[in-house]
């Protein structure tokens, strides 16, 4: 009987060597995330070059920032962030800014795994999420944030995103 090689799976800080890969991925997931949200048009104004860019700035904010990616086979297929709370009324001084995985590792236990690299277990911490994501929602509310009535709407590609606040006390 032999067994199938299984993937190498890491989850470590982001580098800036990692914009470009960053890049790519942020797209896609952007793309995957939010295709039933955002028009195609605006959607397709979303390039890896662009959001390469703004990795360039994120991976080096500074020891009160988390950014970590995670790695299968060498491949960045992922990436969460956190850091200090930016919102006037934050319910928590620790906000956690993102989690993006391809759908493809969606449900293999990565997601979790790239969360618990980027906040302390059990922190008081919020965040934003679109409205209208209820696989993210099952996640947040699976790792103990409970939503607490504030909604936003935020420009998102020209257009309007609805976000909702959850919050782990």
């Amino acid at each position: 009987m032999s067994a199938e090689a299984q993937p190498e799976v890491i989850v470590r800080p982001v580098r800036d060597v990692d914009a470009e890969a960053l890049g790519r991925v942020h797209a896609k997931c952007w793309h995957e995330t939010y295709d039933h949200l955002i028009s195609k048009a605006a959607l397709e104004r979303v390039s890896p070059r662009r959001m390469a860019e703004l990795w360039t700035h994120w991976a080096s904010q500074g020891d009160d920032f988390t950014m970590r990616a995670a790695l299968v086979d060498g491949e960045i297929v992922g990436f969460v962030g956190s850091g200090p709370a930016r919102d006037k009324d934050a319910p928590a001084f620790r906000e956690l800014y993102f989690i993006y995985l391809l759908d493809e590792w969606h449900s293999t236990g990565l997601g979790q795994k790239l969360f618990d690299a980027a906040v302390e277990q059990d922190q008081p911490l919020y965040l934003w999420v679109a409205e209208d994501n209820p696989r993210a929602h099952r996640f947040y509310e699976r790792n103990g944030f409970h939503l607490d009535g504030a909604t936003h709407t935020e420009p998102f590609l020209g257009e309007t995103l609805t976000e909702v606040r959850f919050v782990r006390p």
